[in-house]
């Protein structure tokens, strides 16, 4: 089933949750709404689903319109991030349950359910767990049966809010795994909601980026990493370092002379020495030893801090210049451990810093 969301804005009270969002999803596509707490990305799930009601748009269902259909009328499949399992009810009888509330007409009969219980459970991995109670699984196991009670209803589009949350981060990894090859067994139409950029990056065809109620940017996970099309987007995606300067003829210049840099821009090829933003990913920046003979073409820095684990080395930069960085000052840059051996850096000493590929936004 596919998915069109048109106009969709919803406000509690003073506060603007949805702003005018538009937005359609495939048919069998797997969906990420990710961004910040409060951004609006649970308002317009729960819109989808019919627990909440928007203030203005329209939700249409391959083409029909179900903004006013109950939560029934839409089969959807909700997925909470704390499970809502019944807990005097064993596993079985949780995946059985929307199956039993059927109505009479089209509720199966006892022994159609068990079949198709068994089988939910079989396909989840937990075929073993059904005479146990909610009390007696782990987490994750957890997550799984509540998964397998909303597919119990045969769902057109299947609904997770955080639905791995409420885990340690191991566990989380596995069901990110498990949920992606489900989908790729199933086909459902789903749209799972998460702050966590990693998640929903590794997981989703396509992610749904959010920002103070509206949608920022969407595109497949690698479109949204590697053209982020906005400040905020950039800023989101994972580590990033901030630096200030100017924009003149396709040219970005952050710092002055010896102690700064310039960089080709040639987005901007039209701005006039324009107050600018360059966003440098901690990778994308080369350190070198400090040469005070020599022009440096770069950022001098202090090196703060270096934490070395497994293959990668974090290095924690202060400027010489305080402004020429974000609001916490500090710079993060990344490299291999073996390089960071080589260079034989010690902690205190003068570095200088040059991006070897930045984004930079006119302000």
């Amino acid at each position: 089933m596919s998915i069109a969301i048109r106009q969709v804005s919803k406000d509690f009270g003073t506060f603007k949750a949805l702003r005018n969002v538009d937005l359609d999803i495939d048919s069998g596509e797997l969906v990420a709404l990710l961004g910040p707490s409060g951004c609006g990305k649970t308002t317009l799930l729960r819109i989808i689903a019919g627990l909440e009601t928007a203030d203005h748009g329209n939700i249409l269902f391959s083409g029909e319109d179900a903004t006013d259909f109950n939560v029934r009328e839409r089969n959807v499949g909700f997925v909470f991030q704390h499970y809502a399992l019944f807990r005097h009810m064993s596993v079985f009888d949780n995946v059985a349950f929307g199956l039993r509330m059927k109505p009479r007409t089209t509720r199966p009969s006892e022994s159609v359910i068990k079949e198709k219980v068994h089988a939910l459970l079989g396909l989840v991995q937990l075929d073993w767990l059904s005479d146990r109670y909610p009390a007696q699984l782990s987490g994750g196991q957890r997550q799984r049966i509540a998964l397998a009670r909303a597919l119990a209803v045969e769902p057109k589009v299947l609904l997770l809010d955080e639905p791995f949350g409420a885990l340690d981060a191991k566990v989380r990894k596995e069901l990110r795994r498990w949920l992606r090859r489900l989908h790729d067994d199933l086909h459902v139409t789903s749209i799972f909601v998460t702050h966590d950029q990693e998640e929903a990056l590794e997981v989703a065809d396509r992610v749904v980026l959010m920002n103070s109620g509206k949608v920022e940017q969407v595109g497949t996970p690698q479109q949204v990493w590697d053209h982020p099309a906005s400040p905020f987007v950039y800023g989101f995606l994972g580590d990033v370092n901030l630096f200030h300067g100017r924009a003149h003829e396709g040219e970005m210049r952050i710092g002055e002379g010896h102690d700064g840099v310039r960089f080709a821009s040639p987005e901007h090829s039209t701005t006039q020495d324009a107050k600018a933003f360059a966003y440098v990913r901690p990778h994308d920046l080369e350190v070198r030893r400090y040469q005070a003979s020599e022009p440096n073409n770069g950022i001098a820095a202090k090196l703060v801090r270096a934490i070395v684990v497994g293959p990668i080395a974090r290095l924690e930069l202060l400027p010489e210049d305080r402004s020429l960085a974000g609001s916490d000052d500090i710079i993060e840059a990344q490299m291999t451990a073996q390089q960071f051996h080589e260079l034989g850096l010690k902690e205190g000493e003068t570095v200088v810093v040059t991006p070897r590929k930045a984004r930079v936004f006119v302000a």
